[in-house]
């Protein structure tokens, strides 16, 4: 069981994408800092905002990338390969189109399903075997929209997506503790009620409602 020794939130910088769906993992570790009464910092070493937090006595990094999206896994790669932190030692907070506002899954490894931060994070540290907590915000499609995936993550939620996507992330802050030292089997049982089956197409009932 190893130990959670850096946490990544993936967004875009800059107050025109603050509530957007892309910066989910941003709002998971503003919330986490602000818990820690903790400050971030900017370090253009590490590319991206930098903050400690002490976690069931041991210390944790935050990282939020300042690179857009595409460009994240330089800031996480810079950080790690710096502090000698291991991929299974990372855990990688982010939007999920396959998950419905309201429900989260945590996994380790596995494809990118085209997110496009989790790609590159995957290609820079040569691996895939880091732990990604996703946040889901649903795909326009699941949500009976006709907007291009592109445009939708770069739109906010509605108030009450946002308020389920909030209630997410408070119950996984809650596992904070459990994250830290890597207990991720206990992590996985406290947030089990937020799971649920991928969504990629619609709903038959959707498609004979347009």
């Amino acid at each position: 069981m190893s130990q959670i020794r850096l946490i990544v939130g993936l967004g875009n910088p800059g107050p025109e994408y603050e509530r957007t769906r892309h910066n989910a993992g941003f709002w998971f570790l503003d919330q986490l800092a602000q818990r820690c009464s903790t400050f971030f910092r900017e370090e253009k070493k590490f590319f991206g905002e930098v903050a400690k937090v002490r976690l069931a006595g041991q210390d944790v990094w935050l990282l939020k990338p300042l690179t857009f999206m595409n460009r994240s896994g330089q800031a996480v790669a810079a950080l790690a390969l710096y502090y000698k932190i291991l991929p299974e030692e990372i855990l990688v907070v982010h939007d999920e189109l396959d998950l419905m506002p309201g429900c989260m899954k945590l996994k380790k490894g596995g494809g990118n399903a085209g997110h496009n931060g989790l790609k590159d994070i995957t290609e820079k540290l040569s691996t895939p075997n880091f732990w990604r907590l996703r946040l889901g915000t649903g795909h326009p499609r699941s949500l009976g929209l006709a907007q291009p995936v592109v445009d939708f993550v770069l739109h906010a939620p509605t108030e009450e997506q946002r308020q389920l996507i909030d209630e997410c992330i408070g119950a996984a802050l809650k596992t904070s503790n459990d994250i830290a030292v890597g207990d991720m089997a206990r992590v996985q049982r406290a947030i089990s009620k937020y799971g649920h089956p991928r969504v990629n197409e619609p709903s038959k009932a959707q498609e004979a409602g347009k």
